[in-house]
């Protein structure tokens, strides 16, 4: 039956060859914790949530916000084939639907381009990769596997997995399963298996992650399948550094696998959901959770925009979620949208793939709530595996002490690496004896955050920011 299916979905419409678009493949580092292009180059993941991307815009708008997240420096853009805001049952921006009759295993197919949903989709992701943009797509929201009266079945899971991988394996995409939907029950995990095992058959090239809901991650259910690459997080749409905490324990799990946040706090979002209560996030607020989650062991951040996830337009008479504050058009150029990028070039201007956290280089003070801190105010460090750089990211302008021992060197390199600019400013030289030394961050009080760097003077790299050289 299964097999007949799968037939069934592969002769469905019009299956466009779609040429490879010349980015180069990803694959997971040999130590498990990063990602990197094929030749071994390192790939930090920079990736945005435009969940209704492909629902929503019309070519021309497509074409404006993929040229803005190719601008600011983006390399991944996340997208949901069936949509959340009501994407089986209401028309996309030129008045079709991506299946017929609500079955997974008959999308909605017309001979010829521009002719259906799944040409739209197709102009899309050929558009990002021509930008230069990995394509992160999510073959569909949860609420249509996991909420009432759901459309997939472990059969139709499989089929349309089968399909969709088959229409775009030749492109540069990340497939990310799931869509903001924990699978908490046997019969839910068989359907995201089934639908990995439907791309997998088809797709064994591209790679592969889950997207739970806030304060969870993939690893719950599916760290040792196969066919899970990274594990995907979601920490949650809070100011608190709890959630990101957990990102530790993925990193120690094994077998090791990428960590990589596929849904943080968004910009000017209504934190906790409570917008009376506590108002909306700021681009501090997105800087510490993006700043947390690397610092503790992410392969990379996604950033958001609560108007840009959903393509508010009020023009366009759609319903606003959750009190968003301005069109989508104009959300694209928020603050932290273009501070992004300086996380970024801070990791790679050091050598990579021995990062690691490093939990223990920051000394508590005598009151622990202080430093590290907790809270908004969480101080996180990482480091290299020889000791040759580490960096602590201070949210606010308070003193602190880190442990000299944990550097191999002699002789440092100390510097203040700003967030919200990309600018570096040398502190000067540090002789180290292996004792604890004391920095306080350039501006103190709160809402204004640095990265030390502190390096070894010997292995004179360059600024914070800047190009690592070829050695």
């Amino acid at each position: 039956m299964k097999r007949i299916i799968l037939s069934l979905a592969l002769l469905l419409g019009t299956i466009i060859a779609l040429p490879a678009q010349g980015l180069p493949q990803l694959r997971v580092s040999d130590n498990g914790h990063f990602l990197q292009y094929i030749d071994g180059t390192p790939f930090f993941y920079q990736g945005d949530t435009a969940w209704e991307l492909f629902h929503r815009l019309t070519r021309e708008e497509a074409d404006r916000y993929l040229q803005n997240r190719a601008d600011k420096g983006y390399n991944v853009i996340q997208a949901v084939a069936l949509a959340e805001c009501d994407g089986v049952d209401s028309d996309n921006a030129y008045g079709h639907k991506p299946l017929l009759n609500r079955d997974p295993a008959q999308p909605a197919t017309v001979e010829g381009e521009q002719n259906d949903y799944w040409d739209h989709v197709d102009y899309i992701v050929k558009k990002a990769n021509a930008l230069g943009l990995y394509m992160g797509i999510l073959p569909t929201w949860g609420r249509y596997w996991n909420d009432n009266n759901p459309i997939f079945t472990p059969d139709n899971a499989e089929a349309y997995g089968c399909w969709i991988a088959e229409r775009y394996r030749e492109y540069n995409v990340i497939w990310i399963l799931g869509g903001d939907r924990n699978p908490d029950n046997d019969h839910k995990q068989v359907i995201i298996r089934a639908m990995a095992r439907g791309i997998r058959s088809v797709d064994k090239q591209n790679l592969m992650t889950f997207h739970p809901t806030g304060w969870q991650t993939s690893s719950k259910w599916f760290h040792n399948d196969e066919w899970l690459d990274f594990n995907g997080r979601q920490s949650g749409h809070n100011q608190r550094y709890n959630s990101n905490a957990q990102i530790l324990d993925d990193f120690r799990r094994t077998p090791a696998k990428p960590i990589m946040e596929i849904e943080p706090l968004y910009e000017d979002h209504p934190l906790e959901f409570r917008p009376d209560d506590d108002g909306h996030s700021n681009a501090w607020d997105v800087r510490r959770t993006l700043y947390w989650s690397v610092f503790y062991g992410s392969a990379g951040i996604t950033y958001g925009h609560h108007s840009v996830w959903q393509m508010y337009d009020p023009d366009k008479g759609r319903h606003p979620i959750n009190r968003p504050l301005m069109p989508w058009y104009k959300a694209i150029d928020q603050p932290a949208a273009g501070q992004v990028i300086h996380l970024r070039r801070l990791m790679e201007s050091r050598p990579y793939f021995d990062r690691v956290p490093a939990p223990d280089f920051i000394i508590p003070s005598e009151v622990h709530s202080s430093v590290p801190g907790a809270g908004r105010y969480r101080f996180v460090a990482t480091m290299d595996k020889t000791g040759s750089y580490a960096m602590v990211y201070a949210p606010i302008g308070r003193e602190f002490s880190v442990r000299g021992d944990m550097l191999k060197a002699d002789k440092l390199t100390a510097w203040w690496y700003n967030p919200r600019t990309g600018k570096a400013k040398k502190i000067g030289a540090i002789t180290n004896n292996g004792e604890p030394i004391t920095f306080c961050p350039p501006m103190k009080g709160e809402a204004v955050d640095w990265v030390l760097v502190l390096d070894d003077a010997s292995k004179r790299y360059p600024a914070p920011g800047r190009p690592l050289r070829k050695r």
